[in-house]
């Protein structure tokens, strides 16, 4: 329970806060069309509402100013651990019917120099995707067991199995994501365990991609409920992206706390238990770009992201859901 009390003061207060203002609408709703059989009940819901909400306000601002003192007279250091400059990686990529952006993805990796393979991780897609994908050079694998957390689990563990590369670069192969970041993780990468791509920069999204505002603020929501769910150990504003670049030796220790069975919430619950390992995560500012086909995950339409996002915010509350 150490300094996780911000943590929960923060959802005491959201989910009051919410349910305060939704009440109090519903009132001013019933006062101007005279209904009064639910007033009496809304009257006493948002009157406890405002205590929770006081009470989750303030225990949040408390714990806060605790750990500001506390941080003050910690003792870190910054983990300054570089790699070297001819060191290569191993680029793993998830793919689920993506016939139409696969080949150019596999493409974009194989020409960076820091590079070494491209392994494709095909999750029983019914097109060519696997046929494309080894076209283009790739090492494919399909993924039996259905779900974005078993290919990702499984891509993980191809990238660990190579002997020849300390480094797994996991991405998508839709397009979204490009690989002129892959110098930007390995500039960050001397001071973590895994470096995890953010796409909050504004600058940095063009135009047409399938992250919302809805999207973009919910997703910054939850990073920031992870932040203080583990406060002190970094700062995290995007905890939807799959793109990430990490070193082998942290991925033989997490993968076996990991589940599979998790699904579309898998990066979260990846960067929640990595978080809970102790590991070092540093988030690094990426390009993104709009995806080459139709979307199958969290960012179809924004009511599948809504859903997701509760089960993201119920798993870092209570456990990770498997299916």
């Amino acid at each position: 329970m150490k300094l996780r009390l911000t943590f929960y003061g923060v959802i005491i207060f959201v989910v009051a806060m919410g349910l305060h203002m939704t009440c109090a609408l519903l009132m001013l709703i019933l006062k101007m069309t005279s209904g009064d059989i639910l007033y009496p009940v809304l009257q006493a819901v948002v009157e406890t509402t405002f205590i929770f909400t006081i009470s989750g306000l303030f225990l949040g601002v408390i714990m806060v100013l605790i750990e500001l003192l506390y941080i003050k007279k910690d003792n870190r250091i910054v983990q300054n651990d570089p790699v070297s400059a001819s060191e290569k990686l191993t680029v793993v990529l998830t793919a689920y019917n993506d016939e139409l952006s696969i080949r150019d993805a596999v493409r974009d990796f194989q020409a960076h120099p820091r590079v070494q393979r491209v392994i494709v991780i095909s999750n029983n897609s019914k097109d060519r995707t696997m046929e494309f994908a080894a076209e283009a050079g790739a090492t494919v694998y399909n993924e039996t067991l259905q779900g974005y957390g078993a290919c990702v689990y499984r891509a993980l563990t191809e990238g660990i199995n190579q002997t020849d590369t300390k480094l797994t670069l996991l991405c998508e192969g839709d397009c979204t994501f490009r690989a002129h970041d892959i110098e930007k993780f390995l500039a960050y990468l001397p001071h973590a365990d895994i470096v995890n791509g953010s796409r909050i920069v504004e600058q940095l999204r063009t135009g047409g991609s399938q992250l919302t505002t809805f999207m973009y603020y919910g997703n910054f929501f939850v990073g920031k409920l992870l932040e203080f769910k583990h406060v002190e150990q970094g700062t995290l504003t995007d905890v939807g992206t799959t793109y990430k670049l990490c070193r082998n030796e942290a991925l033989q220790k997490l993968l076996p706390h990991l589940s599979p069975k998790v699904n579309l919430e898998f990066n979260p619950y990846l960067l929640d238990t990595a978080l809970e390992m102790k590991m070092k995560i540093v988030e690094c500012p990426i390009t993104f770009y709009p995806r080459v086909g139709v979307s199958k995950g969290g960012n179809k339409n924004n009511l599948v992201a809504f859903n997701l996002g509760i089960r993201m915010i119920s798993g870092l509350i209570f456990r990770w859901k498997t299916n």
